[in-house]
């Protein structure tokens, strides 16, 4: 069990820091290390993968709080973007939660790897959006939100690997956009968490499980990556734009490459 502890602190620390440099969720990192964790504390290996994404996204509802605070203090949170993309999230989300259990998401998996390699590709290019591109009515608003959040909850991400591309190729500051992000990833871990612990309600889990969050990793990964957050939030506003364009090129392609090895297996 000490083991398991140190495993989940450490993997605290780095989703931490990742959410407030980047405005993700850190679920690249908790995901699979949560998967390896599970089994060697043998837990049902039938489990795994929905205790894996359901716990990803609890942690997340915290470390998104420190993150966004951290940007709101530097003035990089765009709250109206945020209120207009939040009703979507919370539908797709919480969707995306309760079906994940009965839809195989194979077709999904394809289409996020094609989109985070483009999206990397033109970060790492420097390609410029058109300087008229702008953000969409409330509508579109409301269906890119659907989209990310039904996405997020299939891959146990915060959405900053979908929502930071988008707005970007909409003319929003890099930096707005990852301050933005962080804010937009609450929502969305409140609403894939909640989802998973009602449709793991009623299954057979290990003690230490609400619904399919382990609450063991949450405190352990919570505790650590609380105030990491802080430290990748400073961090994002000392570096310059290039630079953050290259870093969360550099995630996605990481992130798209683990998710098509797993489909090419």
């Amino acid at each position: 069990m000490l083991t398991a502890i140190l495993a989940f602190l450490s993997v605290g620390l780095i989703a931490g820091f990742l959410a407030g440099l980047l405005g993700v969720g850190g679920g690249l990192v908790i995901v699979p290390a949560l998967l390896y964790v599970f089994a060697l504390l043998g837990l049902p290996p039938e489990h795994h993968q929905h205790l894996a994404l359901g716990t990803s996204m609890a942690t997340i509802v915290f470390t998104g709080i420190a993150s966004f605070k951290a940007h709101h203090a530097r003035g990089a949170v765009r709250w109206p973007v945020v209120k207009a993309i939040t009703p979507g999230i919370l539908l797709g989300t919480f969707a995306g939660a309760q079906l994940a259990a009965f839809v195989p998401a194979l077709g999904l998996q394809w289409f996020f790897v094609v989109f985070a390699y483009l999206v990397a590709a033109q970060m790492l290019l420097d390609f410029k959006p058109k300087p008229s591109r702008a953000l969409p009515a409330k509508g579109g608003m409301t269906a890119v939100g659907t989209s990310i959040g039904l996405v997020s909850s299939w891959v146990g991400i915060g959405g900053g690997s979908l929502s930071v591309p988008f707005m970007t190729l909409c003319n929003v500051p890099v930096k707005e956009a990852i301050g933005t992000s962080a804010a937009i990833g609450f929502p969305i871990a409140l609403a894939g968490a909640l989802g998973y612990v009602v449709s793991g309600w009623s299954a057979s889990l290990p003690q230490g499980a609400l619904g399919f969050v382990y609450l063991p990793a949450l405190a352990g990964i919570v505790l650590a990556s609380f105030p990491m957050a802080k430290v990748g939030a400073a961090a994002a506003h000392r570096l310059p734009v290039p630079v953050l364009k290259k870093c969360f090129a550099a995630l996605l392609i990481v992130l798209a490459s683990k998710m098509l090895w797993s489909l090419l297996k």
